[in-house]
C-alpha cells in the first residue's frame, strides 16, 4: 500500500473546498483513495491551532482521516541535519515546515503539498504537487 505524509497546505485546502465545492486537494484524494494518509505532528498542530476547540466536528471529521506521525528520535536528527544545512545555505526556513519535511525525509515517503518548489529544496525529499 502506498503512503503519503500531507503538510499543512493540504488540510487547509480540503477544509475550505469541504465548504467551497470540490477542488484539487479533493481530486488528488480521489486520485490516490488506496493510500495511507500520514500526518506529521507538526501539520497537525498548526491545522488545529485555526479552531477554537478540540472538539470541533470539522477538525475531527479531517484529522481522523490521517495517522498521526509523531516526532522521533531519528526525525530530529534529520531535523538537525536539514537544519544545520539551509542555515549554512542562507535558506532556512520556518521550523515547522523544517519539521514536516524532516518526518517525510527521515520516513523515505512522498510529501503532499500545495507549495511544491518550498519543499523540493530538500535533498532526498520525494514532493507531490495537487
Amino acid at each position: 500500500m502506498e503512503a503519503l505524509i500531507f503538510d499543512t497546505t493540504f488540510l487547509i485546502d480540503f477544509q475550505r473546498e469541504r465548504r467551497q465545492g470540490q477542488g484539487n486537494a479533493h481530486i488528488f484524494l480521489e486520485a490516490h483513495t488506496e493510500s495511507l494518509a500520514l500526518l506529521p505532528v507538526a501539520a497537525y498542530g498548526e491545522f488545529t491551532e485555526g479552531f477554537e476547540c478540540l472538539d470541533d466536528p470539522n477538525l475531527i471529521n479531517i484529522v481522523d482521516s490521517f495517522e498521526i506521525l509523531p516526532v522521533t528520535q531519528a526525525v530530529g536528527t534529520t531535523y538537525a541535519q536539514l537544519t544545520r544545512k539551509m542555515r549554512r545555505q542562507g535558506t532556512l526556513i520556518g521550523a515547522n515546515d523544517l519539521w514536516i519535511a524532516a518526518t517525510a525525509v527521515e520516513k523515505q515517503l512522498p510529501l503532499v503539498t500545495r507549495n511544491v518548489s518550498h519543499f523540493a529544496r530538500f535533498a532526498g525529499l520525494v514532493v507531490l504537487g495537487y
